[in-house]
C-alpha cells in the first residue's frame, strides 16, 4: 500500500509523471483528498520552501518542482472544487501590478486550498481594481498580494489605498508576502496580516477565517506567526 510521503518525496525530486502516477494510485487506494494534499503536495512544497530560503535550491529547481505541484493539482482539482467550503472563508491571491513572478503566490494558493479555504487565483500582474472588483464579487475575506522584487512592493501601498477608497476596509484584510517584503513595511502601508512564507500564509489565514471572533476592520489584527 502507498506511504503518502512518497508523493511529498517525489514532488521534492520533480518528477512530475511519478508524482502524478502516485496520486492516483492514492486514490485509487481511497485516501482521503485532504489527506494527499497536506501529506503529500503540501508537505513537499514545504520541504521544497524550506530548501529555497536557505539557498540550499534555486529557481530552476523550484521551477521544476512547481511543475509538478500543478500537474498534481491539475488532477486533484475537481475533488478540491468538490471539497472547498465558501462558509470558512474567501481569499482573492495575485501578484502585485508589474510583477510576474507566480511562484510563491502559487505555493501560497495551494496551501491554502489544502486549509479548506476557498481561493480565487487572479494570475499575476494583477492590478488594484482587479483585486477590489474580485474581492466584492466574490465576498472576500482576504485579500492576498505578492511581490518577488523591491520596484512592485509600492503597488502593495496602491492596493491598500485602493480598497480605502472603496470603502471595504471594514470588510477585507489585506495580507502581503513576498521575499523582499518584510513585517515593517507592512505595518508602513497599513497592510494587515505579513506572512513571511506560504506555510504561515495559510495557517494566519485560515485562522483568521475560522475564529468565530475575527472581524474585518481597518486596523492589523495581531496574529501568531510561524518563524520562517
Amino acid at each position: 500500500m502507498l506511504e503518502l510521503h512518497e508523493i511529498a518525496r517525489s514532488l521534492q525530486s520533480g518528477k512530475a509523471q511519478e508524482t502524478v502516477d502516485l496520486i492516483t494510485q492514492a486514490l485509487a487506494e481511497n485516501y482521503a483528498i485532504e489527506d494527499i494534499l497536506k501529506q503529500g503536495l503540501i508537505a513537499g512544497m514545504a520541504a521544497v520552501e524550506r530548501r529555497y530560503r536557505k539557498n540550499e535550491i534555486f529557481i530552476p529547481e523550484v521551477l521544476i518542482t512547481v511543475r509538478a505541484l500543478n500537474m498534481g493539482i491539475r488532477l486533484l482539482k475537481p475533488f478540491l472544487d468538490a471539497c472547498e467550503t465558501p462558509q470558512k472563508g474567501t481569499v482573492v491571491i495575485g501578484t502585485v501590478k508589474g510583477d510576474i513572478q507566480e511562484i510563491e503566490k502559487n505555493l501560497i494558493a495551494v496551501m491554502m486550498r489544502g486549509m479548506g479555504l476557498r481561493v480565487i487565483d487572479l494570475g499575476a500582474a494583477v492590478t488594484s481594481e482587479r483585486f477590489i472588483e474580485a474581492a466584492e464579487r466574490e465576498n472576500a475575506r482576504i485579500i492576498a498580494c505578492t511581490a518577488a522584487l523591491t520596484t512592485t512592493m509600492p503597488h502593495m501601498k496602491t492596493l491598500v489605498q485602493a480598497v480605502i477608497a472603496a470603502k471595504l476596509r471594514d470588510q477585507v484584510k489585506i495580507m502581503i508576502s513576498g521575499a523582499p517584503v518584510t513585517e515593517r513595511y507592512c505595518e508602513a502601508i497599513g497592510a494587515d496580516i505579513y506572512a513571511p512564507d506560504a506555510i504561515s500564509a495559510a495557517e494566519m489565514a485560515e485562522a483568521y477565517c475560522s475564529s468565530a471572533e475575527s472581524r474585518p476592520g481597518g486596523s492589523r489584527d495581531t496574529l501568531e506567526k510561524r518563524e520562517p
